[in-house]
């Protein structure tokens, strides 16, 4: 399915402010209620809408740390690459995982409490992780941009 300017609007409507009414976000894209009710209906059935989460702050949560860690495996084998994957799924402090191209072959964003968390962190679980060659860690000192908008 193609997505027409009223579905871009009502998936940009959503991705700022996930619990807007369907009053609010229908006046907000210029539809009946009914039909933008259906619309955003169509969008979740279609896996446009993935899901619907509540974003949390990191800090009043005590997780105000934020470390990349570039990790290069011992091998490239389907084994060596799905050890690695189930593993590291494991650990509730990584927030992404991601296989990369170029010099490491995964890249982490975990976060901690502080630089001494992140060396429990280090300690327990990604030291451990199977397959690893090697590992280098960079702090975060400051997020300058987030988001979790997609361009539409």
């Amino acid at each position: 399915m193609a997505l027409d300017t009223i579905d871009r609007r009502i998936l940009a409507a959503l991705q700022k402010r996930g619990r807007m009414s369907n009053a609010d976000l229908s006046e907000q894209v210029n539809l009946s209620p009914s039909a933008c009710h259906r619309r955003v209906q169509r969008l979740e059935s279609d896996g446009y809408i993935r899901d619907y989460v509540a974003l949390l702050d990191a800090r009043k949560l005590g997780v105000s740390t934020t470390v990349f860690v570039e990790i290069t495996l011992q091998g490239q084998a389907d084994e060596v690459l799905d050890a690695f994957e189930k593993a590291v799924a494991r650990i509730p402090d990584v927030l992404e995982c991601h296989l990369m191209a170029g010099s490491a072959d995964y890249l982490l964003k975990v976060v901690a409490e502080s630089t001494e968390d992140f060396a429990r962190i280090h300690r327990q679980h990604l030291a451990r992780l199977p397959g690893v060659a090697q590992m280098q860690s960079s702090f975060a000192l400051r997020t300058v941009f987030k988001t979790t908008a997609l361009p539409l």
